[in-house]
């Protein structure tokens, strides 16, 4: 059973959009966006703890699906009793949770609508791909590799951020662009945008 690797990966590019968008304030900005970065995005982003390629080509592709308003509003109602749970969970077990635990992230999951916490999963993996691809300002989308190749030029082209921050996040999101797909679901980018608010601040709450 798929655990809780898809959504670590999904939040990483969400991360990356909100590292790039802080460039243009300035470093004392892009260390706080870095500082209020996912927790579930925290290990992937990690260079140094990242799991050896092999690992990295056995982890599930994201699976695509059309979203609907019910999904949506399921993960916002269920997003403080999930982080309830994951915030729990030590890193070392992070990736395969104990049957115990297992079992109360699918309770809470069916209690706001979902078969599973593995459809819940699928669920977030697809809103976090949509949030990667729309600006924080404009709301404007682009698909999610074309808006990561343009906050990595940007980010390279920026001047203010501190050298050694700089290097780290264009590791990260290059890595992030190598796996990074675009939305096959076109009606899932106006559900989105319309939640963008809500989704953002739920998905990228500490």
């Amino acid at each position: 059973m798929r655990t809780l690797i898809p959504t670590r990966r999904a939040a990483l590019m969400v991360t990356c959009f909100a590292l790039a968008a802080a460039v243009a304030s300035g470093g004392t900005a892009f260390a706080q966006a870095k500082k209020d970065a996912p927790k579930q995005a925290a290990p992937a982003a990690a260079p140094a703890a990242a799991p050896p390629a092999a690992a990295q080509e056995q982890a599930p592709e994201l699976k695509q699906m059309a979203l609907t308003d019910k999904q949506i509003e399921g993960v916002l109602a269920s997003q403080k009793e999930m982080d309830a749970i994951t915030d729990k969970i030590p890193e070392a077990q992070a990736d395969k949770p104990n049957p115990k635990v297992q079992a109360q992230l699918d309770g809470v999951a069916k209690k706001y609508g979902f078969a599973s916490y593995l459809e819940y999963s699928d669920v977030v993996d697809n809103i976090s791909l949509v949030l990667s691809g729309i600006d924080p300002k404009t709301k404007e989308f682009l698909q999610p590799p074309e808006a990561l190749k343009k906050q990595i030029a940007a980010l390279q082209a920026d001047t203010k951020t501190p050298a050694k921050d700089k290097k780290a996040a264009l590791e990260d999101m290059n890595e992030a662009l190598k796996s990074t797909p675009t939305v096959q679901f076109p009606d899932n980018v106006a559900l989105v945008t319309k939640n963008y608010d809500k989704l953002s601040a739920a998905l990228q709450e500490d």
